[in-house]
C-alpha cells in the first residue's frame, strides 16, 4: 500500500476514533442529565408526598383540619353558598377502654369511610381531631341541614366491627352552620351547635347559629334526631 493511502487510513482511523470519543462523552454527559433529572424527580415526588400527608389524617386517611380549611376558605372566597356540619361521636371513649385503641380506630376508619360515600352537595369530609369529623357542603341552610341529617343516619345506621367478633352501636351529636362568615367563624358555629346536640342527648340540632356563643339553652334550640329519622 502507498504511503498516501496508509495515510489517509491513518487520518480516517483517528477521525473516526474521536467521533466515537465524542460519542462516548456525550453519552456519559447525557447520562448524567438523566441521573439529574431522577433524582430531581424524585425530590418532586417525595416533596408532594410530604404535602399530601400534611394534609392526611393518618388513622382514617381523611383530609385532616388543614386541608377542610384550606377547602373551606377556597370555597367562601369563591362567593357560593357554603355550609359546613360538625360531628362528634358519643361516647367513644368507651370503645377504646372497653376494646382497645386498635378498636377505636377501626370504628374511626368506619365513620370517615360512611361520611366520604355521602353524596353531593356534600364536597369533602374530614377529620379534625379526635372524634371529630367534618363535612364541607355546597349548599344553602336546607341543603346543609338535610346532609346533617343524612350524616347522622349513615354513621348510626350499622354497628361497626371490633374485636373479637364484637360490634359497637355508634352514636354521634352533629350541628351545622352556614350563612357566610369566615371559616373560623362558620368552624365555630357549626361546633357551637354539634355542642347543644350533645347535651341534649345526641342526634342532630335543628338549628344553625346566626352567631358564635353565648347560646340559649340546648333543649330549646335541639332535638335528638333519632325521634325523627
Amino acid at each position: 500500500m502507498s504511503p498516501t493511502l496508509i495515510s489517509i487510513f491513518s487520518a480516517a482511523g483517528g477521525v473516526v476514533a474521536g467521533l466515537a470519543a465524542s460519542v462516548i462523552v456525550v453519552f456519559r454527559f447525557l447520562n448524567r442529565l438523566d441521573d439529574a433529572d431522577r433524582r430531581v424527580l424524585t425530590a418532586e415526588q417525595r416533596a408532594e408526598a410530604a404535602e399530601r400527608e400534611a394534609r392526611t389524617d393518618e388513622t382514617t386517611g381523611l383530609p385532616n383540619r388543614r386541608a377542610f380549611t384550606e377547602r373551606l376558605q377556597e370555597a367562601l372566597a369563591a362567593g357560593n353558598p357554603v355550609g359546613v356540619v360538625m360531628i362528634d361521636l358519643d361516647d367513644f371513649k368507651a370503645v377504646n377502654d372497653t376494646f382497645s385503641h386498635e378498636a377505636g380506630n377501626d370504628v374511626l376508619t368506619a365513620v370517615g369511610l360512611r361520611l366520604t360515600g355521602l353524596p353531593a352537595p356534600v364536597q369533602l369530609a374530614a377529620r379534625l381531631s379526635g372524634d371529630e369529623f367534618v363535612l364541607l357542603v355546597a349548599g344553602d341552610t336546607e341543603q346543609t341541614r338535610a346532609c346533617a341529617r343524612a350524616a347522622w343516619r349513615t354513621i348510626t345506621s350499622q354497628p361497626v366491627p371490633v374485636a373479637d367478633r364484637h360490634e359497637w352501636n355508634v352514636r354521634a351529636s352533629v350541628g351545622y352552620a352556614t350563612d357566610g362568615g369566615s371559616a373560623r367563624d362558620l368552624l365555630r358555629r357549626a361546633d357551637a351547635t354539634m355542642y347543644q346536640a350533645k347535651t341534649a342527648g345526641g342526634g342532630v340540632c335543628d338549628t344553625a347559629l346566626a352567631a358564635a356563643p353565648p347560646l340559649p339553652p340546648a333543649h330549646t334550640r335541639c332535638r335528638d334526631a333519632r325521634r325523627r329519622a
